[in-house]
């Protein structure tokens, strides 16, 4: 999780604040090793070391925590995208193709460079697809729609022929290529025997942008005819 900063708030308040940051990062930590299921409100206290009620205090009970986690860490991935997009396209005199889906790539694959932390949320993840807890729309409203939709905009002005479908189907590509290449490092950690355990995120990641920039050009270049 992100860390607090607590600087000139009341020592009441600062208690709260670090309470409640202990309580996600415990349950981050547990619902992804033992599943929504296995896990009990008292191992996330215990590991927070923290009373059970704080648990009731502040979040309600064990599912509004565990929404609470995804929400607080989709928002999070949602913001850095959206304002490295932002970052990109506000340079016009230096905007490429190449540049934006760099930035994005490296924002995408950001939170997961350290080790420990992509793995616990890889797992949470791939439970969260196979007993599909969360709200229906929330990986929709919170994560995926905003960026989406700011790549979509963002590919179409750097190239003007290319539509807006194409642009999108461009960009959930994209998306897709960065997905895998998070789980091929969560799943062949350690391994070895195999030229794929040697491949590393700078390399991955200048793969999928001439990739995408080729793709995405010759959709353009096809849409103009």
């Amino acid at each position: 999780m992100t860390g607090l900063d607590i600087r000139n708030m009341p020592d009441s308040t600062k208690e709260a604040r670090i309470t409640r940051h202990r309580l996600l990062t415990a349950a981050e930590e547990m619902f992804a090793q033992k599943g929504f299921d296995g896990t009990a409100i008292r191992d996330i206290t215990t590991k927070a070391r923290r009373n059970p009620a704080a648990v009731n205090y502040f979040f309600g009970d064990k599912r509004e925590l565990y929404e609470e986690l995804f929400r607080l860490r989709l928002r999070e991935m949602n913001e850095s995208r959206l304002n490295a997009i932002k970052t990109i396209m506000s340079d016009k005199s230096k905007l490429t193709l190449e540049k934006l889906l760099y930035a994005y790539s490296v924002d995408f694959l950001k939170p997961f460079a350290d080790p420990q932390q992509s793995q616990r949320f890889m797992q949470l993840l791939f439970r969260e697809m196979a007993e599909q807890r969360l709200p229906r729309n929330m990986f929709l409203d919170e994560l995926a729609a905003p960026t989406l939709t700011a790549m979509e905009e963002a590919i179409v002005v750097i190239c003007p022929d290319i539509n807006e479908h194409d642009a999108m189907m461009c960009t959930i590509s994209l998306n897709g290529q960065l997905v895998h290449i998070m789980q091929v490092r969560v799943l062949f950690e350690g391994a070895q025997g195999h030229s794929i355990t040697s491949i590393n995120i700078d390399e991955s990641i200048d793969h999928i942008v001439k990739l995408s920039a080729a793709g995405i050009r010759a959709y353009a270049k096809r849409d103009k005819k």
